[in-house]
């Protein structure tokens, strides 16, 4: 199949042809916002780019809300923010409470302002940005379509795609694998995939009843502490998401069942009989891969590493890994600079972070709600002291909402 990208009314089909004896420059495989993001980013500069999904369109995934600051700025950069800004709701506040003795600590990221113009949390479902994405690059997506082996070579890769009657060839310079925690691409890589699976299972309930009306100055963002019982709260556009823990030993139709959300809900504010308009369960991992470049396949997202949603650094991390890869994919292919200096750097760069930062940062986000009560006075005591000082407030805060993340990267040669 010669499936060489062609332009689609936006300023992202200024794309070049790919390079002779190849379809495309850069084949991506997957189609959530990750994938949408790096696919766009390079179309944009003038990339030929395909994007590839397995599903029959974006899939409606409720698992990531959250955008944080620095993703929107670069999201603000491919044009892609101001359409998506009013899909959600800005959160300035996130809270940390304690659920025996209702104490809040709230964090503002207004704060931020002199050093960010979106000094908020966007709460946005992650498939509205993938949707956005897709509908930008236009003809660039092929859906239906699953990468299911490739070949690389010193020139490019060769990719197999699983399509609805046949098995369809592109050929690419690089393959990005943006395809997912249960990627195939890094399976055929054979690259371990370190770290561990959580014992719990992790259930999350949406529903549209007004849970505001049960907490007195309940935010947008709520992380609720308690040693048997912790939750997160989160709002978005259209509902209220309920995460919180279910034990493996149990099946996931009981879980899944009224009787259960009938206990959550009654624990959570005496009514057994809210409604829900989702239901979901997974598995939650704390998982890097041991490399992320090889060679002409490059791995990012979840495809590269993996952890759990508390903090909600997991979408924009991978999003970060976009445009990191982005701009070096750029160099090569456009300005002629040296891929095996390039692209190790990314690879370096993006994995010292997730280690040193999001695995450890969530690991953290989860043993504080999940403290027992003598553990958690020592931890609040501490973050109302870090609240209550403006220059550890402010640094913890730039730390949170990636900032941080991001500057170690940079420096990372």
């Amino acid at each position: 199949m010669s499936a060489t990208a062609s332009g689609a009314g936006h300023p992202a089909s200024a794309s070049r042809h790919a390079a002779p004896g190849a379809d495309v420059d850069v084949l991506v495989a997957g189609a959530g916002p990750v994938g949408g993001v790096i696919a766009t980013a390079l179309a944009r500069a003038g990339v030929s780019v395909m994007l590839v999904e397995a599903g029959a369109d974006c899939h409606e995934d409720l698992r990531a809300s959250t955008f944080h600051p620095p993703t929107l700025e670069m999201l603000d950069s491919l044009d892609l923010l101001a359409p998506l800004l009013p899909q959600g709701l800005k959160a300035p506040v996130y809270q940390y409470r304690v659920r025996a003795t209702g104490e809040i600590l709230a964090f503002d990221l207004t704060e931020l302002a002199d050093i960010t113009p979106f000094p908020f949390r966007l709460q946005c479902e992650q498939w509205k940005l993938a949707r956005l994405a897709a509908a930008r690059l236009g003809d660039r997506v092929r859906f239906a379509r699953r990468v299911v082996h490739f070949d690389q070579d010193p020139d490019g890769v060769t990719v197999h795609l699983e399509a609805p009657t046949e098995i369809e060839t592109v050929r690419a310079r690089y393959l990005v694998a943006a395809d997912g925690a249960n990627s195939l691409i890094r399976k055929w890589l054979d690259v371990p995939f370190e770290g561990f699976t959580y014992p719990e299972k992790f259930l999350t309930l949406s529903t549209e009843w007004p849970l505001e009306a049960h907490f007195p100055e309940l935010a947008y963002v709520n992380y609720i502490s308690d040693p048997e019982w912790w939750h997160v709260l989160l709002r978005v556009p259209s509902v209220w998401r309920v995460l919180v823990a279910a034990d493996d030993g149990v099946a996931d139709s009981e879980l899944l069942a009224d009787s259960t959300r009938a206990r959550v809900f009654d624990r959570l504010i005496g009514n057994p009989d809210v409604e829900t308009r989702h239901r979901t369960i997974y598995r939650v991992h704390q998982r890097v891969a041991a490399r992320f470049d090889h060679g002409r396949v490059l791995l990012i997202g979840d495809a590269a590493h993996l952890n759990n949603p508390l903090g909600g650094l997991g979408m924009n991390s991978g999003i970060h890994d976009a445009m990191n890869l982005a701009e070096k994919l750029v160099s090569i292919l456009l300005e002629g600079a040296d891929a095996e200096t390039l692209l190790p750097r990314f690879g370096r760069q993006r994995r010292a972070v997730t280690r040193s930062f999001i695995q450890e940062q969530t690991k953290k986000n989860k043993a504080m709600i999940e403290a027992s009560d003598e553990a958690r006075r020592d931890v609040f005591a501490e973050m109302a002291e870090v609240l209550a000082d403006p220059d550890r407030r402010r640094a913890y805060m730039h730390r949170q909402a990636m900032f941080a993340s991001l500057e170690e990267a940079a420096a990372i040669a």
